[in-house]
């Protein structure tokens, strides 16, 4: 399908051409504890925005700026989460699927079409849908579900940084840096990691051995279905 280009950036307004196109995105799949959060943004066809990228590629600063300003342009958008027991209990790849739905269902606008970021997605009701590979660097509706997922969960870190002070979930928002490991080597996992992530990044190296490498070891995967 052709892309409909905002004039005011080079992210393309629509994958789809329908008028209705939601974009949906996912923050915190990578890290070692708290919740995967998700967004779901339909946006205008007027929508001008200069600012707008992938949240990854954007300053705090520059996130938290654009967040109003997707909040009150939008047709509609919607966040929303899985938590960390709910992840270990379904999978990661689930967890993120579930949490875009979930904040599908939350939208106050039925979406015409459904655009994804990255390769993953399960259908959602009878919506037609398309994944799309770095699709927050393409598309406005996907980058601005970026900038909200991210925003919302950084926000959530930041409020369990102050039950779990340890961690510096403030500053790392639980991504697995050495800090954040260190402080699990010790003062032990809080009541919000992920028990089936690899906390402290062993099981790559235990999966060597000798010349030979073996794929790495991957957690438990329960299967659930999401309607």
């Amino acid at each position: 399908m052709a892309m409909k280009k905002n004039k005011a950036y080079a992210l393309a307004y629509s994958f789809s051409g329908m008028e209705l196109e939601c974009g949906c995105d996912e923050a915190g799949r990578g890290c070692l504890a708290g919740p995967v959060v998700a967004a779901a943004v339909i946006l205008p066809p007027d929508f001008e925005c200069a600012l707008l990228n992938d949240s990854k590629q954007l300053s705090e600063k520059h996130r938290e700026a654009l967040r109003p300003i997707i909040e009150r342009e939008a047709l509609a958008w919607a966040v929303a989460e899985v938590s960390h027991a709910e992840i270990d209990q379904i999978n990661i790849l689930n967890a993120s699927i579930l949490a875009m739905h979930r904040a599908i269902d939350q939208l106050n606008v039925k979406p015409t079409y459904i655009i994804v970021d990255g390769n993953k997605f399960k259908p959602y009701e009878d919506i037609p849908h398309q994944t799309i590979v770095k699709g927050d660097s393409k598309y406005l509706s996907i980058a601005a579900a970026s900038v909200l997922a991210k925003t919302h969960r950084d926000e959530i870190m930041c409020k369990l940084h102050l039950d779990c002070p340890h961690y510096g979930w403030n500053q790392n928002k639980a991504y697995p840096t050495a800090a954040h490991r260190q402080a699990v080597k010790t003062y032990g996992l809080s009541a919000y990691h992920r028990l089936s992530f690899d906390i402290m990044g062993e099981r790559k190296k235990v999966a060597i051995v000798g010349k030979k490498k073996r794929a790495p070891l991957e957690p438990l995967q329960i299967k659930m279905d999401i309607r």
